[in-house]
């Protein structure tokens, strides 16, 4: 059988090096039963949930598939990702800043400085080459699919991290045509226009966005401009799409606080009052901020059938990023570019997969002293020249033993480069990576509406640049203090064990969606990223020790019958993560960063074109915020409670009102982690207050 898959291997290629000739195969008289059949891929780059939903059904463990434009509130990465069991989103202050994206606890050492995740745009990466990230760079508004592989579950030949992969498919054509406004509480205001055309063959889509906010917080304004694109043609069997996006992103940081300022004053930050540390780590003079902007663009192609199919990317992206904590600025200049070759096809009862993925950045990085006393630079103590390259290579097979049973195997090898030279002083420190991560897994399918499987799995995390990279002022009055250093760091690797589920069950002649998925990962040399006493970067170690990270993920979704006419839409979303040091300095302690339990829910009810009701987040347990567990130094629990409602005049006019905290407790969203800490320290960042927002649309 080898001898016709090689055949059409060649073939497939030859028809992709000619590119509008492509078409000519349509007419071929052995690829007329594709027709009949409707085995070819229609529109493979434009978001599809019947295929994304197959796709994901073929994954033997935990996923997610979202829908962000159903959702009443569309404007943070929270709103979108709200109510998904096992992805933790921690936000930081609550305003167009960077949250902590959280899934299985890799990289929760890293707000904000973000890794341990693969974000993509449409199926090519969006992180830079050395795995980092700026979160608030994403626009979930102009996705219109979400889809989520959590672990090892992850298909990307670039994604060997414990966290897995996160893709925003982006709406294509007139899928989207809409002008949104908005605004509410502390200032907030919002506006989105959106249109598109297409035909038989060309599409395209262009939207513009901007937010404002003036922060609940004293120095926590914030601000993005965004605009994308994107154009696509099909002919035959090959389909291309361009795409292209400009982010301006500006926020202040107003810092973490102590525990007894959060609860006194949660506005406030230190610079309000006249202690020593207030006047030592005065907000106002110093102004941590931060200022990025980038230009993206990226082409796709896509040329096959269902039965053998080849995929193509190139992208590249230049970022300009000003970090300014209140006492180094980090500023980087960098250009990211890389390739993505993938392969899928059949043969009987096997489907194979295969994949190449090149990327590479690089970065100019610059390390300023801040003056203490106005927030202006001083000398510069670090000038870096830093590149980062990543070669992988997976191929993959699905083999079905029987129509409910079939095994899945996944094979990445991979080189992770990470060079660093600083200029002013000539030391430099390379460093490289080359290791395996396998996948074993099972599916079984004992029914149509119910699914098992299990998976065994290694991961592979190279550190970023933000954790090779230090400066830092020793004396935070003292600016001459100010050094940089380079840090040698190993992988952190793990071996994850994975089994669950997911299937419908019926109420009342209405569907219900469950699933859940426990996972258990032996991890070495975790990466642990720690603050100073000030709350500002304090370097990376890997840990001598080993930790575990394990966990429960669970969803519940569905729609019920109510006493009245309508019917109540219902969502609930439970993950458990337990992650303990198992030797070492802090042996049977937590790690410090991830709510141990959370909860979210949301029951919605829905007659003719109104939909309200309440929803919940619950933190249901104290989260430790440094590694020795230090007493008085925990983010207490804490629930709250909103309100949403949501009008649909006609296909054309819609609105809503939603309310957030609405008992307007006192919290903290998220902190500073270290080592070890006292409650005197500035640790928390307070979460939004008691806060309304509205919001109208009209769809073209």
């Amino acid at each position: 059988m080898s001898t016709p898959v090689l055949r059409q291997l060649a073939s497939t290629l030859t028809l992709g090096a000619l590119g509008l000739s492509v078409s000519m195969a349509q007419e071929a008289p052995s690829l007329s039963p594709v027709v009949v059949t409707g085995a070819a891929v229609p529109r493979a780059l434009e978001p599809n949930v019947q295929r994304v939903e197959a796709e994901l059904q073929a994954v033997p463990g935990g996923t997610n598939l979202i829908q962000p434009q159903h959702e009443v509130r569309l404007i943070t990465l929270r709103d979108a990702l709200d109510y998904q069991p096992g992805v933790i989103v921690q936000e930081f202050f609550g305003g167009l800043d960077q949250p902590r994206l959280n899934i299985r606890g890799s990289g929760i050492q890293s707000n904000p400085l973000s890794r341990g995740i693969l974000l993509m745009q449409d199926g090519l990466p969006l992180n830079d080459a050395d795995g980092s990230f700026i979160i608030s760079l994403l626009e979930p508004r102009n996705a219109g699919i979400i889809t989520v592989r959590r672990g090892a579950n992850a298909l990307a030949p670039g994604a060997s991290t414990l966290g897995g992969e996160v893709d925003f498919q982006s709406i294509t054509g007139t899928q989207g045509d809409f002008i949104r406004l908005g605004g509410g509480s502390f200032g907030t205001r919002n506006v989105t226009l959106a249109k598109g055309f297409q035909d038989d063959r060309i599409d395209g889509r262009f939207s513009f966005g901007y937010d404002k906010s003036d922060g609940y917080r004293h120095h926590s304004s914030s601000e993005r401009t965004s605009f994308q694109g994107n154009v696509g043609f099909r002919r035959g069997l090959f389909e291309n799409r361009t795409y292209l996006s400009y982010t301006d992103l500006k926020f202040d940081i107003p810092q973490p606080i102590p525990k007894a300022r959060m609860y006194e004053d949660p506005r406030s930050v230190l610079g309000d009052g006249t202690t020593p540390q207030d006047l030592s780590n005065n907000v106002y003079k110093r102004d941590p901020h931060r200022d990025t902007n980038q230009f993206r663009l990226a082409n796709r192609s896509f040329w096959g059938t269902e039965a053998f199919n080849q995929t193509a990317g190139v992208y590249w992206q230049h970022t300009n990023d000003d970090f300014t904590n209140p006492q180094v600025a980090n500023v980087t200049d960098g250009d990211t570019y890389g390739l993505l070759w993938q392969l899928n096809g059949k043969i009987g009862t096997v489907d194979y997969r295969a994949a190449l993925d090149w990327q590479r950045s690089n970065m100019d990085r610059d390390l300023y002293a801040i003056r203490p006393s106005d927030g202006q630079r001083l000398q510069r103590f670090g000038a870096y020249d830093l590149r980062a390259e990543n070669r992988s290579a997976m191929i993959g097979l699905d083999w079905h033993l029987t129509p409910q049973f079939s095994v899945v195997g996944d094979l990445k090898y991979s080189v992770a480069v990470r060079d660093a030279h600083e200029r002013n002083s000539g030391k430099t420190l390379d460093q490289d990576w080359r290791y395996a991560t396998p996948k074993l897994g099972v599916i079984w399918q004992p029914a149509a509406s119910q699914r098992w499987y299990a998976n065994v799995s290694r991961s592979n995390e190279a550190p970023t640049f933000w954790e090779i990279v230090n400066g830092e002022v020793a004396a935070p009055m003292n600016p001459a203090t100010a050094s940089t250093s380079m840090s040698k760091l190993d992988l952190q690797r793990a071996l994850t064990y994975e089994v669950g589920g997911d299937g419908v069950f019926t109420v009342a002649g209405r569907d219900q969606q469950w699933s859940v998925s426990l996972y258990r990962s032996k991890v070495e040399d975790e990466l642990m990223s720690v603050t100073n006493e000030n709350g500002t970067p304090a370097g990376t170690y890997n840990y001598n020790g080993r930790t575990r990270h394990q966990g429960i993920e669970a969803g519940l979704s569905g729609t019920l019958p109510s006493p009245g006419a309508g019917m109540f839409d219902y969502r609930i979303a439970y993950t458990l993560s337990d992650f303990r040091f198992r030797s070492g300095q802090y042996q049977g302690n937590r790690i410090a960063g991830v709510p141990r339990h959370l909860l979210s829910a949301e029951v919605m009810y829905r007659i003719g074109g109104w939909r309200f009701g309440p929803n919940v987040r619950w933190l249901m347990s104290d989260t430790e915020t440094n590694h020795a567990n230090a007493p008085g130094t925990q983010q207490e629990a804490y629930a709250l409670l909103g309100f949403k409602i949501a009008y649909e005049h006609d296909a054309h006019w819609s609105g809503y009102l939603t309310a957030d905290n609405l008992t307007d407790k006192t919290y903290a969203s998220s902190y500073a982690i270290r080592n070890t800490a006292t409650p005197a320290m500035p640790i928390f960042l307070p979460g939004n207050g008691r806060a309304f927002s509205a919001g109208v649309a009209y769809k073209f």
